[in-house]
């Protein structure tokens, strides 16, 4: 069975850090990109980081630009999202995903063919 696991989720202080995690299984995803998107209470579900398969492009969303950091291992089929100076807007399920196609660009949801079963991040202020 082909599937994506995030853990690493929690409650936070506001200024706090998180590390999400996503274990890929059931094959190897180190061609494909892969993202983390986050979804807040009644609303859709927006892009927040993307890896290319080599690791060597990443895109991130405006708002978490120079607090988060995406980095995956293509040898334990994990992808992973530092998430520092969180802020309580930042509350929301994260979900990691990966595109339907090889070497395909992470834009939007509508670009993703597997996701993670979401993992709730909770910022205090």
């Amino acid at each position: 069975q082909v599937q994506l696991v995030e853990s690493g989720g929690g409650l936070v202080q506001t200024g706090g850090s998180l590390r999400l995690f996503c274990a890929a299984s059931g094959r190897t995803f180190s061609s494909y990109a892969m993202g983390w998107f986050l979804q807040a209470p009644g609303k859709e579900r927006e892009l927040v980081a993307s890896i290319r398969g080599s690791g060597g492009s990443t895109y991130y969303a405006d708002s978490v630009k120079g607090r988060f950091t995406i980095s995956r291992d293509n040898a334990k089929n994990t992808v992973y999202l530092q998430m520092n100076s969180l802020k309580p807007e930042d509350t929301a399920v994260y979900y990691c995903a990966v595109t339907k196609r090889r070497y395909d660009e992470i834009r939007s949801a509508a670009d993703i063919g597997l996701w993670g079963q979401g993992t709730q991040v909770t910022v205090s202020s």
